[in-house]
């Protein structure tokens, strides 16, 4: 029998539950809720700012879709709260509940300032902190914060080896031409010895994405459905590594079908999918809840229902 599917719940760009307010306190109360109900994670992402070209190709037809990188059609109003602030709320009144940041947009800030961050959090979380770096799609928002776009994938690189050091044994040290450091104490360290556990994913398994995946990672999360060919050559880049593809974690979806600009989708249509996915070895679903419910109040009886819905479509 497969394993039983853990679900996970995106609070990103959830805003039109609230009018289209940044309504952190009931977010921080939607998490508790998907806790309670059986939930294994929430996720959140971020962006520090968006420019025109956010929007350069019109904006998205239903505010309930997902804003998808780089496809330059997301609504720049859109709230964007700090993701590693709102995670930690939402750890402080947990205690199993896993925190997804999502699209942490590494480049943006030096490696040792968002290896504080991040290992702060997976203190506080007690080790439950998830981290999906990427280096996004917005060349205005690099451009805002005085970052070269042209050399993000690079500075991410950097970020993975600086952090991988900043968890081992001080002193740390680090050379080349960005971010050089000596003999730096880090303490204290990470939950885990080794850091917390590393997401990587993308529109694409391109070469960047699968040799940090490969190198670094704990977890796949591809956008939209990967082909057999993307998950064939993963399994053969982790045989190559001495790793096994089946220690990553991977991570699925539901793809929500609007029947309008003005409607949410069907849950049970989104969900059928589930039960082929974990065929195909994925184990973690997300699930943004206004794309099925419109009421701020009911994300609770929501994610009762879709477990309850997922048990039963998995036989549980």
């Amino acid at each position: 029998m497969a394993p039983h599917p853990r679900m996970l719940l995106v609070l990103s760009e959830n805003w039109t539950l609230t009018g289209g307010r940044a309504d952190l306190p009931t977010a921080v109360r939607w998490a508790r809720e998907a806790e309670d109900a059986g939930f294994d994670a929430v996720m959140v992402s971020e962006h520090v700012v968006l420019g025109p070209d956010a929007a350069a190709a019109g904006i998205m037809g239903n505010p309930r879709d997902y804003a998808l990188p780089g496809n330059q059609d997301q609504d720049p109003f859109t709230p964007r709260p700090a993701s590693l602030l709102l995670l930690a709320a939402i750890a402080s009144v947990t205690s199993r509940l896993h925190l997804a940041a999502a699209a942490v947009l590494a480049p943006l800030r030096h490696p040792l300032l968002l290896a504080r961050e991040l290992g702060t959090l997976d203190l506080l979380s007690e080790g439950r902190l998830v981290v999906q770096p990427t280096v996004s799609w917005s060349r205005d928002e690099y451009d805002a914060l005085g970052v070269p776009f042209g050399r993000r994938g690079r500075l991410l690189d950097k970020h993975l080896r600086v952090w991988a050091a900043a968890w081992g044994p001080s002193p740390i040290s680090h050379d080349g031409e960005h971010y050089p450091f000596r003999d730096v104490y880090f303490e204290p360290k990470a939950y885990r010895p080794e850091g917390p556990r590393l997401w990587f994913g993308g529109q694409r398994l391109h070469g960047p994405v699968l040799r940090r995946l490969v190198e670094h990672g704990h977890g796949f999360h591809p956008l939209g459905r990967p082909t057999p060919e993307d998950l064939h050559t993963l399994k053969e880049a982790m045989t190559a590594a001495g790793r096994d593809a089946a220690e990553l974690e991977m991570i699925g979806g539901t793809a929500p079908v609007f029947p309008d600009d003005h409607s949410p989708a069907d849950l049970g249509a989104a969900l059928a999918s589930i039960p082929e996915q974990l065929e195909q070895g994925f184990t973690t679903f997300c699930v943004k809840p206004n794309q099925f419910i419109d009421d701020p109040d009911g994300v609770g009886a929501f994610c009762r229902e879709v477990m309850r819905r997922v048990d039963a479509a998995t036989g549980r």
